[in-house]
């Protein structure tokens, strides 16, 4: 858990973001989670009354910093989701965690904070369409199967095809991509697939997962992306959406390496969020 308040203190360091442009979220309430996560599903995790197997599913022990920082972290997405709405775009220091199933966890994932955040925007009718663009290295499996019934909300997942969940879910949209894969074979492959599908839906909100684990030193990814790889990854979304007007929210998905390469990976984000604000005035 070190790494969320290790990003906080270098995009401060810096100069990424200044004190005023942090907001600090409230736990999410009951009632936001269960449109997405049973109610037997949340309290037995809260309770730390979760099965050994569902434990084990998970993959984290459910401490009560855990359980904490999981609420805290649902809240955290759905206030940058309204701040985007608000500004035209805004970066959670945590979030992504799309392998969360209604009804248990999975990969290190217990609640699944973007599809949490796309139903309350929904319910409270702030947004009439979300897509959800998940670059992390494994496939939004959680997030497609939530969605796949439910037309106001469009899916897109790029990921290694090799990699995690063995068992693929069906996204809207799925871009299985080979091993190995380095920056420009990348970028020439989500290049012209984000803006046109962009245009196809236009929807009123984009959730965005920048995961960091497509990077080549992950020790969890098997694709091939450097620093500038994903930097350029990051830029060429935020400015997909914000040159058409769409609102665009992100959260930071996965990474998997020593904590300070990691924390820098995770900073990228928050970088070409800032440049493309500027260039885009906002």
């Amino acid at each position: 858990m070190a790494k969320f308040r290790l990003l906080h203190q270098l995009l401060l360091q810096q100069g990424v973001a200044v004190p005023e442009q942090f907001h600090t979220p409230l736990p999410a309430p009951r009632r936001w989670l269960e449109l997405v996560h049973t109610p037997r599903y949340h309290r037995a995790f809260a309770r730390g009354e979760l099965n050994p197997q569902e434990q084990r599913r998970i993959g984290l022990p459910a401490t009560t910093p855990l359980v904490q920082r999981t609420w805290l972290a649902v809240g955290g997405t759905v206030l940058t989701a309204r701040l985007a709405l608000r500004h035209g775009v805004a970066c959670h220091l945590a979030g992504g965690t799309h392998h969360a199933f209604p009804d248990h966890g999975s990969g290190f994932c217990i609640f699944n904070d973007c599809a949490v955040a796309a139903r309350v925007l929904l319910a409270e009718d702030l947004v009439r369409s979300v897509m959800v663009i998940d670059l992390d290295v494994h496939q939004g499996d959680a997030t497609a199967a939530i969605f796949a019934e439910d037309p106001r909300v469009t899916t897109l997942s790029v990921h290694c095809a090799s990699n995690f969940p063995l068992r693929k879910q069906i996204s809207d949209h799925d871009l299985p991509l080979d091993d190995g894969l380095e920056d420009d074979d990348y970028l020439r492959a989500i290049g012209d697939l984000i803006p046109d599908l962009l245009d196809q839906v236009r929807p009123d909100l984009v959730l965005y997962n920048a995961g960091v684990d497509p990077h080549r030193s992950d020790r969890l990814g098997r694709l091939c992306l450097s620093d500038s790889g994903l930097l350029n990854r990051d830029r060429l979304v935020l400015d997909t959406c914000l040159r058409r007007g769409i609102p665009i929210a992100t959260v930071i998905g996965g990474g998997y390496d020593a904590l300070d390469p990691l924390v820098e990976r995770h900073s990228l984000v928050f970088r070409a969020a800032s440049e493309q604000a500027r260039l885009h005035g906002i």
